[in-house]
């Protein structure tokens, strides 16, 4: 896989939490963290936006997994894949409501962990390439792309362009004057966009060059947005801008 799906384990025993996380990094996921309680789960996702939760139904604190995964659902759409001893029909149904990817019983099973998460991996593929296939949000030109928005194809000049975020499986193209959501991936922009005026700079950016106004070693900056730059793109980018 090009870039590493990201995986948060949610799990308040740590030596289950630990032999989990340890698991996933050998089959090639990054585990962006492990929380123990579902108060500091919600932190971590809102600030690191794993692509798949593991979560464990029966965390103890405040609010239990299932809670936990509806605080989370209420601002970020992220996968949740529960961890659970717990097969009474009451928490089953609690969450049934939350919309699962899948179950996975405790004991851990090390296979059945590996199954579960490339089926899960799977579908999350899937339902991006169904997005981007029957989207016609957007029509790319020599100089400009045209952007479905409000029932219309509106043009927009590619040198209008300052920066494109991603957020999961859309694409937020900002201008100085308007913004507008894509249903497409970043990647799948990279490959459409002309290299000589778009660079990716992070996980989640790409940017326009000729409208950089700070680089600077850990950020960029675009007008009063800072944006993050990642270490692997640097060397491309200061290259594009030397050429220029």
């Amino acid at each position: 896989m090009e870039d590493k799906v990201r995986v948060l384990v949610v799990e308040d025993d740590m030596i289950i939490a630990a032999n989990i996380s340890l698991q996933l990094t050998k089959l090639g996921y990054e585990v962006t963290g492990i929380e123990t309680r579902g108060e500091e789960a919600i932190i971590h996702a809102e600030a690191n936006s794993p692509d798949i939760i593991l979560m464990d139904v029966n965390l103890k604190g405040e609010l239990d997994g299932i809670e936990t995964a509806q605080c989370i659902h209420e601002a970020m759409n992220i996968p949740i894949i529960y961890l659970t001893a717990n097969t009474d029909e009451n928490s089953f149904n609690r969450a049934k409501e939350t919309h699962p990817f899948a179950f996975i019983p405790k004991p851990l099973n090390s296979l059945q962990l590996q199954r579960t998460f490339d089926l899960v991996v799977q579908q999350i593929k899937l339902k991006k390439e169904k997005n981007e296939t029957g989207s016609s949000s957007m029509k790319v030109l020599e100089d400009r792309i045209f952007i479905r928005h409000k029932g219309h194809m509106n043009k927009l000049l590619l040198a209008d362009i300052l920066y494109i975020e991603a957020d999961r499986n859309y694409c937020k193209v900002v201008t100085t004057v308007s913004q507008y959501l894509l249903a497409t991936t970043l990647k799948t922009m990279e490959e459409k966009l002309p290299a000589t005026m778009f660079v990716r700079v992070h996980r989640s950016y790409m940017v326009n060059i000729g409208k950089l106004d700070v680089v600077a070693d850990g950020h960029l900056e675009i007008g009063r947005k800072v944006i993050p730059f990642g270490k692997s793109h640097k060397e491309p980018l200061l290259n594009r801008i030397q050429t220029i």
